[in-house]
């Protein structure tokens, strides 16, 4: 079942998304050569609860940090540590804050340093899918036409779609119903409603779609070692299109 939320519960979501925002604009600020992925989390954590919000993830199925932080070849779901970043690499934060009791969830990825021109395109390309498919949300828009919009963009620059991995409806839980893939064939499945929230995330290999489990049992990487990117808004449909929960406005 899709949940459609009320007015009160709108707001608590936007208050959940702007603290999500402001925690990625902290965590853009930061990354560099040399810092260490589990200090980012550390500073995450720290201003996610100044906010008088808990940070999503953090023992969320066992998970045991309170972002995470996937460098390179992985994916989603890497553990943040000891690893420092060094300059041409990647990293794609994915936060979550859980303010009042509903949540808000985005992720970005983000280059340290000077990265090669294709991984550039790469993150370029990612970013333009998430938001060729957000441009199309709105009441009674069947849900794989977004889908649909953001597989084409992807795959008309050479990249790959990962498959096992999709958005997600957002609320009182991390995760709902519906799942959206970022493939599929347009005017299907089901239409939208003003009042639903959801995470629309595109997840994106330069090389072959195919990902695997490291023995983590979290850490999804590329399964021949390409490098990945990951964007993700959550939005609200409202009466006369969307809502970006968790973009900045300034």
């Amino acid at each position: 079942m899709i949940i459609c939320k009320s007015e009160t519960e709108l707001g608590f979501m936007r208050e959940a998304g702007r603290i999500v925002a402001e925690t990625h604009r902290l965590m853009a600020k930061h990354i560099e050569p040399g810092i260490t992925t589990g200090e980012l989390d550390s500073i995450a954590d720290h201003y996610i609860r100044s906010q008088k919000a808990l940070p999503s993830f953090k023992g969320y199925n066992g998970f045991p940090a309170s972002i995470c932080a996937s460098v390179n070849d992985q994916l989603v779901h890497g553990f943040p540590g000891k690893r420092k970043l060094n300059e041409g690499d990647i990293i794609t934060l994915d936060i979550g804050a859980q303010y009042r009791g509903y949540h808000g969830d985005s992720a970005w990825t983000y280059p340290v340093g000077r990265i090669s021109d294709e991984a550039q395109r790469l993150l370029d390309v990612t970013e333009q899918s998430l938001y060729a498919g957000l441009e199309l949300v709105k009441p009674d828009v069947r849900l794989f036409t977004i889908s649909h919009a953001i597989q084409r963009v992807i795959e008309d620059a050479g990249f790959s779609v990962v498959r096992e991995y999709v958005g997600h409806g957002v609320g009182a839980e991390l995760h709902e119903e519906p799942n959206i893939p970022n493939f599929g064939a347009p005017d299907r499945g089901p239409r939208l409603k003003a009042g639903m929230v959801l995470a629309i995330e595109p997840m994106v290999n330069a090389g072959s779609r195919y990902v695997k489990t490291l023995e983590d049992n979290w850490t999804v990487v590329t399964v021949d070692g390409s490098l990945c990117a990951h964007f993700e808004h959550t939005i609200a449909v409202t009466s006369e299109g969307h809502e970006i929960l968790t973009k900045l406005d300034v």
